[in-house]
């Protein structure tokens, strides 16, 4: 069973939800496994902060990196080289065939170029990958909201919810105001999963746990939660 992490953009917040959903896991079901794979990594980021966090191994989850932080194709081809897909279907596989979950975080949003032909909601449709979409809490929200909701219809990628993200803190008022929840709800007909709150230090697993503790998990992670309630606790 797999899920795509994905955003409204770069810098949305999709490595905060993908940590906090592996900070949860490792605290509450020690004794199953759960995945991350970055799709592809441009620049040093998201595998390194997994490795590090999770004592995961780097080429196993970010196993296609370059160096520029740049549109895949373009990190690639400044290197001479090309976004081998096949490699990232075999460890894609891999992963899911060793673990009980596997986490997929995206690359920017879901119109970011993979390759020269194919998009990250291409790919999310070709694995058959059901998504959770991660919007930020600022002016614009409710657009980028709709404008990726549309692509995700456009590529038929199955989008289960959204989360969202205070990259800033911000008060209840500004949160109405930027990304008012029934309205986003009945702009994009997928419900609103949470809201992860502004989070001085993005690397406290206690604290991302109770972040993911506090969305509708039962919706995000189906059947991989039964019996255990939202503070984790069992039920």
């Amino acid at each position: 069973m797999g899920l795509l992490i994905t955003g409204t953009d770069t810098g949305a917040g999709k490595t905060v939800l993908t940590t906090a959903l592996m900070a949860y896991w490792r605290k509450y079901k020690p004794h199953q496994q759960l995945a991350i794979l970055k799709l592809v990594q441009s620049g040093v980021g998201d595998g390194e902060l997994y490795s590090q966090l999770f004592s995961l191994d780097l080429g196993r989850v970010a196993p296609l990196r370059f160096q520029a932080p740049i549109a895949p194709p373009l990190a690639a081809e400044r290197e001479g080289r090309q976004v081998d897909l096949d490699i990232l279907w075999q460890h894609y596989e891999q992963l899911q065939n060793q673990s009980d979950f596997l986490l997929v975080e995206g690359v920017g949003g879901l119109g970011c170029p993979i390759t020269q032909e194919t998009t990250v909601a291409d790919l999310a449709w070709d694995w058959r990958l059901p998504a959770v979409l991660v919007v930020p809490v600022r002016l614009g929200a409710i657009g980028q909201a709709v404008a990726n909701h549309a692509l995700a219809c456009q590529t038929r990628l199955h989008l289960k919810g959204i989360v969202l993200n205070c990259v800033e803190p911000c008060t209840d008022a500004e949160l109405a105001e930027w990304a008012p929840i029934s309205l986003m709800q009945t702009l994009t007909r997928t419900p609103v999963l949470g809201v992860i709150p502004h989070m001085a230090n993005p690397t406290n697993l206690d604290n991302l746990a109770q972040v993911a503790a506090n969305l509708e998990l039962e919706r995000i992670l189906p059947n991989i939660l039964t019996g255990f309630g939202r503070d984790g606790a069992i039920a």
